[in-house]
């Protein structure tokens, strides 16, 4: 895969919105800075000790940041901080970095106890999938290229999210076949109700997810489009704004946001259950 192909999916000119890709002021601990960074970076690669790893991690936090924001190095970040690739937990550690402990852990939180039984209270009096449509429909509105979206279905929306393969598949061979997309999951298993290791997909490479639960699994890939500064999927982006502000509590106010996003976020927060 080539530079400017990974380069396109992170920059992606078509896109609606900003809230991954938006430069954030973070208080951090001590970073390290040029040559003293570029060493520990170094040494890390090959230390046996998870401890090490994500102290080093935090302490290249800023580095790691300038290059997620840099058209021209934001590609080679999973090249040059390799151990996201052997390291679960990494990407939830940079967004607490980005936003902090209490945002952080929203949606692990409010989703199984408050937002799961409003959907399935608000769905018994409504035909299968209508919130899940009503937030896709939104699609069809124009982006800011004048650009009109086609409708996309519930099942298709959820290919865009989460893909599945058999244990014993080649991730080589996975990876190898996987075209220059926005992240999403991929599911391994004996079958898709039973799975055992979720990662998410990005440049090609597999990011292994710390919690193998389906809910912990896709609170890492809403992440990692922080961590990394990628945009929102085109056929998925009413989808992940409803999330990010309604769940995570992030840009209130200030996203982009269509009306009928808007309109599902008070109809789900005012279901009595």
């Amino acid at each position: 895969m080539t530079s400017d192909s990974r380069n396109g999916r992170r920059n992606n000119k078509c896109t609606r919105q900003d809230g991954p890709k938006s430069r954030r002021e973070t208080s951090t601990l001590e970073q390290l800075l040029g040559d003293e960074c570029r060493e520990a970076v170094s040494m890390m690669k090959h230390s046996a000790d998870q401890s090490v790893v994500k102290e080093t991690m935090k302490a290249a936090f800023k580095h790691r940041q300038s290059m997620v924001h840099d058209e021209d190095k934001s590609a080679l970040v999973l090249d040059h901080f390799p151990r996201f690739l052997d390291t679960p937990g990494l990407i939830d550690q940079d967004f607490k970095m980005i936003f902090g402990e209490d945002i952080s852990r929203k949606f692990i939180a409010k989703w199984p106890t408050f937002y799961k039984p409003r959907v399935i209270t608000a769905c018994k009096d409504l035909r299968p999938g209508t919130h899940v449509d009503d937030l896709l429909s939104a699609q069809e509105e124009s982006n800011d290229y004048g650009k009109k979206m086609g409708k996309v279905s519930a099942s298709d929306a959820a290919d865009h999210v989460i893909k599945f393969v058999k244990v014993g598949t080649s991730m080589d061979t996975f990876l190898g076949r996987v075209g220059s997309t926005q992240p999403f999951l991929l599911g391994v298993g004996e079958k898709k109700s039973s799975i055992q290791k979720f990662y998410v997909i990005l440049d090609q490479k597999a990011i292994p997810c710390e919690a193998q639960t389906a809910v912990a699994a896709f609170d890492e890939l809403f992440k990692a489009h922080f961590v990394f500064a990628v945009s929102y999927d085109d056929a998925l982006f009413s989808f992940y704004t409803f999330i990010q502000t309604t769940v995570y509590g992030i840009d209130v106010g200030t996203a982009r946001e269509s009306p009928r996003v808007k309109e599902i976020r008070v109809r789900l927060q005012n279901i009595e259950v």
